[in-house]
């Protein structure tokens, strides 16, 4: 495979609280036509969560992977996720100790990979948006040099789900960067939401056998699959199914328009609002997913 022919990806991640970012890291990892030129950790204890990224990347045979510790607390409600449960897995791994990171470093690894490939980019973001909106804050010209913007982020058009104050935990951590990130204008400016990602769900025990069959870094990934499910029957692929698309954009059905995110109530901050009929239509969001489709290419990819 040429280099024209794969896609340079930065990921943004708080790997170690759901299993769903480490799911979604391994398939990065396995995709031929991934580029990745970097990750960045965010939420509480980065340093970890880091490690556990390493450990996951040394499963893949990869120790090319730039890995850097990112920011601890929410620009405006201080520290969210105080703990990785996942973490407890390290021991057993081979990886670069957590003290070896240094917090705080994502924020300028992020916009130096950005600004030495302008226009080449896709940026992911899997965790709470603080990393994403203190690059955009501190350089606003950062947005318009992406190629695209993929965030698993919201829920939008579930009104039912909504109404009853059913708000999205990375939109939540962070209210302030969540909404920094919306104004942004990047190229392309994809949300996958709880709307679509809810219809990718399978036993947690069916996971850990078919991740331990596949081998390699979703060998890793089944121990610390083996943590989550002590309190988790299902494993619901939000992330994942955000990184497809990158790579097969037909998995999901798409509308555009706007999304607003709600900063003055106290008990909705967070709530991401969405407007297919604004006159502006910066954004597109995922209407739809062929689930099965989607199981497929994942497990397809990573085998």
């Amino acid at each position: 495979m040429s280099a024209s022919e794969r896609i340079p990806v930065l990921l943004d991640t708080d790997i170690g609280n759901d299993i769903d970012d480490a799911v979604c890291l391994a398939y990065l990892l396995k995709q031929a036509r991934c580029e990745l030129l970097g990750i960045t950790t965010v939420s509480g204890p980065v340093t970890q969560r880091a490690a556990l990224a390493d450990a996951v990347c040394r499963a893949a045979g990869r120790t090319d992977v730039p890995i850097r510790a990112g920011c601890r607390n929410g620009i405006n409600l201080g520290p969210v996720q105080d703990s990785c449960p996942q973490a407890a897995v390290l021991p057993k791994l081979a990886h670069t100790p957590p003290e070896e990171f240094r917090p705080g470093e994502a924020v300028a690894f992020l916009r130096e990979r950005i600004r030495a490939r302008p226009g080449e980019v896709t940026l992911l973001a899997i965790g709470p948006m603080t990393n994403l909106g203190l690059l955009f804050a501190l350089d606003p010209e950062i947005p318009a040099l992406l190629k695209r913007l993929v965030l698993m982020c919201g829920v939008f058009t579930n009104r039912g789900a909504r109404s009853n104050g059913w708000r999205e935990w990375n939109a939540i951590c962070d209210p302030i960067a969540t909404a920094c990130v919306y104004r942004a204008r990047p190229a392309e400016h994809l949300s996958v939401g709880l709307d679509v990602t809810t219809h990718c769900v399978m036993d947690s025990g069916a996971c850990i056998k078919r991740f331990n069959e596949l081998g390699g870094p979703l060998k890793v990934v089944a121990s610390m699959t083996e943590v989550w499910a002590q309190h988790r029957e299902k494993i619901t692929f939000h992330d994942p199914l955000a990184a497809t698309l990158i790579f097969d954009p037909e998995l999901c059905g798409y509308q555009d328009g706007l999304v607003n995110v709600e900063l003055k109530s106290d008990h909705a901050q967070g709530m991401t609002h969405w407007n297919p009929n604004a006159q502006e239509k910066p954004h597109k969001i995922c209407l739809e997913v062929k689930a099965e489709a989607f199981f497929e290419h994942y497990f397809r990819t990573t085998a």
